[in-house]
């Protein structure tokens, strides 16, 4: 079983926080793709924030966690904000859903 930093653009860090979620090998973190990845960080309490989640994405692909650009971005921003609505929002009422979206909501 391959060390999560074996993953290009996976520090020490970004490895605990992966650990910590129950995310301990580079194959698991392959199988379950960086989706279900970043809902399990929130999940364990990592706060929201969009450049962990595409270089997550970069990093499965193999790629500079600065490569995504344009509509790729645009993309994966959408998809960032359906798993944060699904994930960190959980027991919010829907102003507050919305007032974390645009940043207002203290997420502590």
């Amino acid at each position: 079983m391959a060390d999560l930093q074996s993953i290009k653009n996976i520090g020490p860090a970004f490895a605990a926080s992966l650990t910590g979620a129950g995310i301990t090998t580079a194959e698991e973190l392959h199988a379950i793709g960086a989706d279900a990845a970043y809902t399990k960080l929130l999940e364990n309490g990592t706060k929201p924030h969009f450049i962990p989640y595409y270089v997550l994405h970069m990093a499965l692909q193999g790629r500079p966690w600065n490569d995504c650009k344009g509509d790729e971005k645009k993309a994966l921003r959408c998809k960032f904000d359906q798993i944060k609505a699904g994930s960190f929002d959980k027991g919010r009422s829907e102003l507050e859903q919305f007032l974390n979206r645009i940043g207002v909501v203290d997420t502590k």
